[in-house]
């Protein structure tokens, strides 16, 4: 039996999961990541792996944007600032004496869900997110598509409303200001509204709160508008969604079909299926394990 470890390295977390070729988790750990010196996380990596008992045939690695994932560079996180411009994968190799390979956290998500999740069987699965930010991938033939320079499907910046919410440093109008759990939450407290996450906001909407169901409304167009590009430009055979908004908001992956339907050519109708993600929070430690045995 092979071996292979996936990392989600976070902001706050770094998760380290052992995982078999039957893509079962067999062990895993969590520690805090050093945001300032990478040195100390990949140290702890290394000794939870030696800890794990097993020859691994390599390290699929899912670290904070922005990343050249041609070169497995990490350019510059903002919750990661001792991090910048580091050689993840020259580094991580030489001090756990295995390959690795770097990958962003959605085309991690879309290799698991198109292999052996949601997409399988499909020739071309596309991936979307909509959790605290918004996040795409798009695996053809089990193949992630990365574009020339590795940052193909980096969405949450694409416009979609003229001098529409910004936050962050993401442009006015951008889909992620508009359609992600936190930028629905944050328009909603700015509109004077007592929420937490953006289930709440749903459920004023659903009561008949004008703001709230206004907030709903942009949130559920506008990604409506981004999925039919997708129709448009790339005839995916199948839409996988995933996060928290999509998961756990009752209907909203049924709607946002409806919604998609509407808005492609009425011949093309038929050609649109959302569905949802069926695998948990490990998906993406299990798209890690995917990459190396498919390396």
């Amino acid at each position: 039996m092979n071996y292979a470890v996936g990392i989600d390295i976070g902001g706050t977390n770094t998760r380290v999961a052992l995982i078999n070729e039957a893509y079962e988790v067999l062990q895993r750990e969590q520690f805090a990541t050093d945001p300032l010196h990478p040195a100390i996380t990949f140290q702890r990596i290394a000794d939870t792996i030696a800890a794990f008992g097993h020859t691994v045939k390599g390290i699929g690695v899912s670290c904070p944007g922005p990343l050249d994932l041609v070169h497995g560079v990490v350019l510059t996180p903002p919750n990661l600032p001792g991090w910048h411009h580091l050689p993840l994968t020259k580094e991580l190799s030489t001090v756990c004496q295995v390959p690795v390979i770097l990958e962003n956290d959605a085309n991690l998500a879309c290799l698991a869900e198109a292999a052996i999740g949601a997409g399988k069987g499909y020739s071309h699965v596309q991936f979307l997110t909509i959790s605290t930010g918004i996040g795409t991938g798009l695996a053809i033939d089990k193949q992630l598509f990365h574009g020339a320079r590795g940052f193909a499907q980096e969405i949450a910046n694409c416009i979609f409303w003229k001098d529409g919410p910004s936050q962050g440093d993401l442009k006015k109008g951008s889909i992620e200001s508009i359609s992600s759990g936190t930028a629905i939450t944050k328009r909603a407290q700015e509109a004077g509204l007592t929420v937490a996450h953006a289930g709440e906001v749903n459920d004023l909407a659903k009561q008949g709160n004008v703001a709230a169901m206004q907030i709903m409304e942009d949130a559920k167009e506008y990604l409506a508008n981004l999925m039919s590009t997708f129709y448009a430009v790339l005839d995916p055979d199948i839409f996988v969604l995933s996060g928290s908004v999509a998961l756990k908001i009752e209907g909203f992956i049924e709607e946002m079909e409806a919604r998609v339907k509407e808005k492609v050519y009425d011949a093309l109708k038929d050609n649109v299926k959302v569905v949802k993600a069926q695998l948990d929070e490990d998906c993406g430690l299990i798209g890690a394990a995917y990459l190396v045995f498919h390396a």
